[in-house]
């Protein structure tokens, strides 16, 4: 099974899809509103996670939700270093999701093994350099650009196509830049510059994305397209976001009520091949993704 999922070097190898858990160090992240800002609390929650089933902890210090506008890199490395370091020493396999080369250098000095760059190194051209030369294994996530203006990128007349098509070139760019391909991972950037129903889309055609050649990570977790389908979106809707009231049977839930969702996209996921979810609620996905390979295991 893992030849199916692929291997990253530098990494361990799970006979199941991971799960990643989400330490937001920030103040205003989509999905838990600060609730780990402080740094003692985030490094218990990240330890926490781990205890819950995790197989890695993804810290972060700056908010990627629709709308936000980026922190300087002083502040982020104030908020990110020490969770890093504490966790690393616990003995946590920990990911660093940041932006900027500089953090991303200072967290793998630390002791982060895995750089999740949501820019896919397109928002800081230090990135694929630092990444290439630390030897670091790097996520190359579909992006189009930064948060505060991204929804009005969510155009596209094949969003499978285009995504896929658009994580190639910059695949091919990345390993030019230097990144060894066996240390690279691929992430198709659900609610990045996309619409509910493009996020639908993808999660029905993963292996499409799985056909890039590289491990797939799926970081769906509490995201608006899942709130959109509780409310009674569906998949064939007009691709716009928000929807109009009148296409809804109910209101959309808050981010913290989508974790059962979150747990399905989980499973379905882990059935179709990919490497890891990214969840900020651990023990669903952990028995998603365990009674998908328990499926897997019985064919």
């Amino acid at each position: 099974m893992s030849a199916l999922r692929g291997r990253v070097a530098g990494l361990p190898e799970w006979d199941r899809c991971a799960v990643m858990g989400v330490v937001n160090v920030t103040p205003d992240s989509f999905s838990d509103g600060g609730l780990w800002f402080d740094q003692e609390l985030a490094v218990k929650h990240g330890l926490d996670l781990i205890a819950a089933g995790a197989d890695l902890v993804d810290v972060g210090g700056e908010s990627t939700r629709p709308g936000a506008r980026r922190v300087d890199a002083a502040e982020e490395l104030r908020r990110v270093i020490p969770v890093v370091r504490e966790l690393a020493a616990a003995g946590v396999l920990v990911s660093v999701d940041t932006m900027r080369a500089s953090v991303a250098a200072r967290a793998v000095e630390a002791g982060a093994r895995l750089v999740n760059d949501v820019s896919g190194g397109l928002a800081d051209p230090a990135m694929v350099p630092m990444a290439a030369e630390a030897g670091i294994p790097f996520v190359v996530m579909h992006w189009r650009g930064q948060s505060v203006d991204m929804n009005n990128r969510a155009i596209y007349g094949d969003v499978v196509t285009e995504v896929v098509d658009e994580l190639r070139r910059r695949l091919d760019e990345v390993v030019a830049g230097g990144v060894d391909p066996e240390r690279i991972i691929v992430d198709p950037g659900l609610g990045f510059a996309k619409n509910a129903p493009h996020d639908l889309a993808l999660m029905a055609h993963l292996q499409e994305l799985r056909a890039l050649g590289r491990p797939l990570l799926v970081a769906a977790s509490r995201k608006r397209f899942l709130g959109w389908v509780l409310a009674g979106g569906k998949g064939d809707s007009p691709a716009r976001f928000p929807p109009p009231s009148t296409e809804l049977h109910a209101p959309i839930p808050p981010a913290r009520e989508r974790d059962a969702a979150t747990a399905a996209v989980s499973a379905i996921a882990a059935r179709e091949g990919a490497w890891a979810v990214r969840v900020h609620e651990v023990r669903p996905s952990v028995d998603a993704v365990r009674v998908a390979r328990a499926i897997e295991e019985a064919l």
